[in-house]
């Protein structure tokens, strides 16, 4: 009896197992309006892969050339349609450590400061904050120039294109000397004047620092303050800063050096020159912070800066009869050369480039953005060579011919189905 019992159960445990294997294979009736429809996988095309190969022989020449320099520390990036398409760092933050430098170590930009203070003023100009033809006397009572007239027509506009009319750095021999800003303002009247405002460039620190108090009279918020509201927080610059209390407290921090011949490098001492002069010279970021400004700037989509804020930005307001050796590194190809807000404009090789070069106290950065290629590079250093000059021309040259390449390529093909 006990036996046929459990011969019993064994057959019912078959049959079990049997009818939940077949209900396995058996597809549930599921009503149409629930049941989700599979959507098809898209792949995001990424651009960056048009200039691949340009890429990475740039990538291998700039290593070479820093090697070969003796570069203590640097760092570069490009970006192409709005993507970062490389970014590179090499070295280290000050000689003699392994400190490596990162994409968040944070260099002192110098005059590239201009260049970021530049959109700033497009900004606050595109939301009638301060115009750019504002006069300067409005917001500074104290201005007083040489000539009376002039300094009623001197506009916010005249400040950023180094069209004051005021002799060439005019006293960045007390901006060095640590003079406050404030007490240099009160000594302008003594500067000779070689045209009215708008008529001639005449390159500046103190005049284009300016801006400092003219935004800050017309928000009633500091210079700092603004330009983190407007450009640093919704640019995603999360390392840059203003102001040698900032950069000297950051960890992250790369040190300046000097060169004591063949290449060789010993570092400096950190210094606060041209600080007090913070829109023309005052501002710190990292390769990152330079790499997500281009990133928006090379994109015509972007939801940060806004075609109209751009055109303001990179027009030309005067010519900059700079001497030969400025741009010596490029070559032929320049066949202009002038000034816009905070840039400048130059015409190579039949586009047109926005550029600017800074330098101080053991520090390099250099920062380029062609609007037609959609193409943006910056490079930052702790150790300037006479060398590095070479680099952006080097790319521009190798990312136009492999353009031309393409549209070449392109051209060809085009006809072939024309014919066929």
């Amino acid at each position: 009896m006990i036996r046929k019992k459990i011969y019993f159960a064994g057959i019912v445990s078959v049959l079990l197992i049997l009818a939940l294997t077949v209900h396995s294979f058996v597809r549930k009736p599921v009503d149409a309006k629930d049941e989700k429809a599979e959507e098809p996988v898209v792949p995001v095309y990424n651009p960056v892969v048009e200039i691949q190969s340009t890429l990475n022989q740039f990538d291998s020449i700039l290593s070479e050339n820093l090697k070969q320099s003796g570069t203590v520390g640097a760092a570069a990036v490009i970006t192409y349609k709005g993507r970062i398409a490389l970014l590179r760092c090499y070295g280290v933050r000050k000689v003699g450590t392994k400190d490596p430098v990162n994409e968040n170590t944070v260099f002192r930009l110098a005059s590239v400061s201009k260049s970021i203070t530049g959109v700033l003023a497009g900004i606050l100009d595109d939301e009638n904050i301060v115009k750019l033809d504002d006069k300067v006397a409005d917001y500074v009572p104290a201005l007083s120039l040489k000539d009376p007239v002039c300094t009623k027509e001197l506009t916010v506009r005249h400040l950023l294109s180094h069209t004051s009319g005021l002799i060439p750095h005019a006293f960045d021999l007390m901006v060095e000397d640590h003079v406050p800003l404030d007490k240099i303002i009160e000594r302008l009247p003594e500067v000779p004047m070689t045209a009215s405002p708008g008529k001639m460039y005449g390159y500046q620190n103190v005049m284009y620092s300016l801006y400092d108090p003219v935004a800050s009279a017309k928000t009633k918020q500091s210079f700092d303050h603004l330009i983190r509201e407007k450009v640093f927080v919704p640019f995603q610059m999360k390392d840059a800063s203003t102001g040698f209390e900032a950069f000297e407290e950051n960890e992250n921090k790369a040190y300046p050096h000097q060169n004591t011949g063949n290449h060789n490098f010993k570092a400096m001492k950190l210094n606060d020159r041209y600080y007090s002069t913070a829109p023309a010279a005052g501002v710190n970021a990292s390769i990152s912070d330079l790499g997500q400004l281009l990133a928006n700037l090379t994109d015509p989509e972007s939801k940060v800066i806004s075609k109209k804020i751009r055109e303001t930005i990179f027009a030309p307001q005067v010519v900059s009869p700079l001497t030969r050796g400025y741009f010596h590194s490029w070559g032929k190809g320049v066949q202009s050369k002038q000034y816009s807000i905070g840039w400048r404009i130059v015409d190579y090789k039949g586009r047109k480039i926005a550029y600017h070069g800074g330098f101080v106290s053991g520090y390099k950065a250099e920062m380029a953005y062609c609007e037609e290629e959609e193409i943006g590079i910056a490079l930052l250093t702790n150790s300037p060579t006479s060398e590095s000059a070479q680099n952006i021309p080097d790319f521009l040259n190798m990312i136009f011919a492999e353009k031309e390449r393409i549209a070449l390529e392109n051209s060809a093909a085009k006809n072939n189905d024309d014919k066929s």
